[in-house]
């Protein structure tokens, strides 16, 4: 054992006693891989965005959640304006 090398773990060839399926039991999966392409292990931010805008796009929202997301948005900036005493007489036209 030297100094500047680091320990080794401990490798086991162990196999469940009762699995008996398809693959290795053990392996670790996204639960959105089979559904979305932004899950996956893309490089680059460039990529992530256009795979993002790309299911943005194809996938149907069934329940309204964006409507609702803009909703909650609108609300809470209102709000944000009236707490900190924002004059909306400027977007008028009073001469």
């Amino acid at each position: 054992m030297g100094i500047l090398s680091t320990r080794k773990n401990k490798k086991y060839s162990y196999t469940p006693r009762y699995y008996k399926g398809d693959g290795n039991p053990y392996e670790l999966k996204h639960k959105f891989d089979d559904f979305r392409v932004t899950a996956g292990s893309n490089k680059g931010i460039k990529t992530k965005f256009n795979n993002a805008v790309d299911d943005y796009k194809h996938n149907q929202d069934t329940s309204g959640a964006n409507r609702r997301v803009l909703i909650i948005i609108g609300v809470l900036i209102l709000a944000f304006l009236f707490i900190i005493d924002f004059d909306l007489s400027i977007f008028s036209n009073n001469n």
